[in-house]
Order: structure tokens, then C-alpha cells, then sequence
């Protein structure tokens, strides 16, 4: 398996010039609000220890309306959701399973046909794991997920199960063509993993690596570190591959939003920050008690709020469209050109008629398939603050009609 490592030279010179993203005028903000979302998850024991984290958007081949959104739920597994927000299946983690992002793969080569498939990161056991999704069981109303992990799927970046416990493990995820980019949680790297269907199960190999950098040069000669936990690094979760162009755009949670290109299961070498972190170079201290950072002073950043989170495209044509991100800081969403990077529009999901509002969201989804109820398309946002929550720690995922962001 090839190695791409940026050299540290290399890297800092390239993040001190400023990108197009970074000299444009901020958008204003406006505030949509959400149709409909899915039922309360409780972070607590009574409530399975689920946390909601990261949606993907199953489109039916033959029946739109049964359509589907799946979403983690971290210990408490996945959960599928038909287009109502209604639960229509919970899949456990397992015993040392925790769900963390998912993402889609459709026509994967499986038991000699083609099946769409959810792939998912299992941060608990540093390994992928699959579920086919079966479209006759949807239309008949039974459960449409099936595992179909091999039993022998290897670690992803882990060198044996002791390493394991450590939990520096398989995190963040974004799915293109048979292969998978996975991130590793407290480093910087990312590797592509390719994927396999074997006797009827879904097992992978690793093809390539990347390290981004750690440690940055700012405009004014000094070298900056993100503040982080001690022996922890500026960790990536939020990906998404836009395959028509070959790029991938990973949200390294404290620096910023980068474009990296790939091509087939590699890396090719360019990257580039879209837009950093408003405190990016900013002076700030770890507080072991409260294990978390007290920023001191300004940075040299953009508008994005740390941590710069779920990243997910809207295509409007072969290699047009937009890319979302969350600014989980501040509760908002910055949208881009998807071919220049340049920012378009920007957006909060406020309390509404049939739903409460968006707070510091980790992952998203959107599609353009006009869906019912959803004409020019369904964007799915974690909320990570979900209302009314009867004094426990409550998440969900809430569904905004595409129309109503105004860009198309």
C-alpha cells in the first residue's frame, strides 16, 4: 500500500496563500426551517446510549416514495427512516460497536448481482461494516438492511486489537464508485480502502494513505498547532467525494475545509484548504478539567466556526452543483460553487411549524432526485441539540426541503 505524506514545507506554504473562498464577501446567513424530523434519540441509559451523528440518502430504483434516510446513532447503531421521519428499522452495534458515519454505495457486485449497499465506520472495532439494502423488503414494509460484513474484515488503521482500545479508529467516511475514504479519530490521516464483494459479504483492502498536516505557517512567520487534548492531532471527520470531478473535500475539524484530489483508489498529491477555521493561527489553551480549548486571541481564518463539520454535495448537472458545510461553532451553513469553490449562500435551520431548529450539526446529506414532498430535492442535517428533550441529552435528524435554501 503506497504512502502519501505532505512534507511540512510543502504543506505550510501552501495553506499561508489565501484561496479564492477566503477574499469573497461573507454571505448572510437566513434562516429555513425544517418539514419534518425523526423521533428523539437519548444519549442515556435508558435511552440505549443512541446519539444521532451522520445521515445518507437512499434513493428506491423503482418507487421514489419509499426512499429512504439511514442514520448513525454511535453505541446505539444505525436507525433507517422512511421519508416521513418515521422509524422503520434499528440496527444494533454489537457488543464494542460504535457507529459513526455512513455513507451509500449503489450496483456494488454482490453474490452474483448488484446490490446498493450502506457502508459504515465502526469506531468502536476500527472496521467497516456493510448492509445491503434490499428493495423488495422496503415495498413489502419489512426491515430493508441486511448485514452483509465478511467475517474477516480487516482493522483499518489499527495494528491488532490492543491498539484497538486506544480508540484511535476508523471515523469519519465518504463513499465513490467501489471505494471508500475513511479518516483516523486524533490523526491526521485518511486512507482509501477499495471494496470487495466475496460469497455473498463485503470485505476491503487498503490502497492508499494520506497524512495532512498538523502545524501550519501564518502570515506573520510563526508556526501554529491547533489546540487539542495532549497527544491528539487535528482529526477529519465530515467527507465527501464529488466523483465526476475526482476530488474529495475533508473537513478537518479546527483547520479547515480541504480539496484533495484522487484518482481511481489513490491520492494524487494536490490539496488545498477551500476556506479555514475563523480561529485558525489563533493563540488558545487546553483545559484538562473541562477538556476543552480557550481561544485568547484572533486568528487569520474565514467564517467557518470550529469545528467545520458534515460536508455533502447537491448536483445540478454532470459537473455542476453545490457543496454544504456545517459550521458547527456557530450553527450555520456555508454553500459553494461546486466547481469554483466559491461561496453562494449561507443559512440556519430555525424552529418552525413542524420542527425545532439546527444546533451544532455534525453530519448531512443531500440529494436532487425529486422526492415526494421534496420536488427539487431532500437535505438531511443532524441536529445535535434536538427540542424538547425532557432534561436528557437529545439528538436527531431534521429533513429541509432543498427549495427553500432559494439556489435553484
Amino acid at each position: 500500500m503506497r504512502t502519501v505524506a505532505f512534507t511540512t514545507a510543502v504543506v505550510l506554504s501552501a495553506v499561508a496563500a489565501p484561496g479564492p473562498a477566503a477574499a469573497a464577501p461573507e454571505p448572510a446567513p437566513r434562516p429555513v426551517t425544517a418539514t419534518t424530523e425523526t423521533p428523539a434519540l437519548y444519549d442515556d441509559e435508558a435511552g440505549g446510549d443512541a446519539d444521532a451523528d451522520d445521515p445518507a440518502i437512499w434513493i428506491h430504483p423503482r418507487l421514489r416514495s419509499r426512499s429512504l434516510v439511514i442514520g448513525t446513532a454511535k453505541n446505539g447503531g444505525l436507525r433507517v427512516y422512511d421519508l416521513s421521519g418515521r422509524q422503520v428499522q434499528s440496527v444494533a452495534a454489537g457488543e464494542g460497536g460504535r457507529f459513526n458515519n455512513v455513507d451509500i454505495v449503489s450496483g456494488l457486485p454482490l453474490g452474483g448481482a448488484r446490490a446498493d449497499v450502506a457502508v459504515v465506520t465502526d469506531r468502536g472495532r476500527d472496521r467497516l461494516r456493510f448492509y445491503r439494502i434490499d428493495p423488495a423488503a422496503v415495498a413489502r414494509g419489512d426491515a430493508p438492511l441486511v448485514d452483509v460484513t465478511a467475517a474477516d474484515v480487516p482493522l483499518l488503521f489499527s495494528r491488532d486489537e490492543a491498539e484497538v482500545e486506544g480508540q484511535s479508529t476508523g471515523y469519519g467516511l465518504a463513499t465513490y464508485g467501489r471505494h471508500a475514504v475513511v479518516s483516523r479519530r486524533h490523526a491526521t490521516r485518511l486512507g482509501v480502502f477499495e471494496l470487495r464483494g466475496e460469497a455473498g459479504r463485503v470485505t476491503y483492502r487498503g490502497t492508499d494513505t494520506l497524512d495532512l498536516p498538523s502545524r501550519f505557517r501564518l502570515p506573520n512567520g510563526r508556526t501554529w498547532t491547533p489546540c487539542a487534548e495532549p497527544g491528539e492531532l487535528p482529526q477529519v471527520e465530515g467527507m465527501v467525494v464529488d466523483d465526476k470531478a475526482g476530488v474529495l473535500y475533508a473537513s478537518q475539524e479546527d483547520v479547515g475545509l480541504w480539496r484533495i484530489d484522487l484518482r481511481g483508489g489513490r491520492f494524487a498529491g494536490g490539496a488545498r484548504l477551500v476556506e479555514k477555521v475563523t480561529e485558525y493561527g489563533a493563540p488558545a489553551t487546553y483545559d484538562p478539567e473541562t477538556e476543552e480549548c480557550t481561544v485568547s486571541g484572533p486568528g487569520y481564518g474565514g467564517r467557518i466556526r470550529a469545528d467545520v463539520e458534515g460536508a455533502t454535495i447537491y448536483r445540478t448537472g454532470r459537473g455542476d452543483g453545490y457543496l454544504l458545510i456545517s459550521s458547527q461553532g456557530d450553527s450555520r451553513f456555508f454553500v459553494y460553487d461546486l466547481r469554483t469553490n466559491r461561496p453562494v449562500s449561507g443559512f440556519t435551520v430555525a424552529d418552525g411549524r413542524f420542527a425545532d431548529g439546527v444546533q451544532h450539526s455534525d453530519g448531512a446529506a443531500a440529494t436532487s432526485t425529486p422526492l415526494p414532498g421534496y420536488p427539487q430535492g431532500l437535505l438531511v442535517l443532524h441536529d445535535g441539540e434536538n427540542t424538547p428533550d425532557q432534561g436528557r441529552v437529545s439528538t436527531n435528524f431534521k429533513f429541509v426541503d432543498w427549495r427553500s435554501l432559494r439556489l435553484r
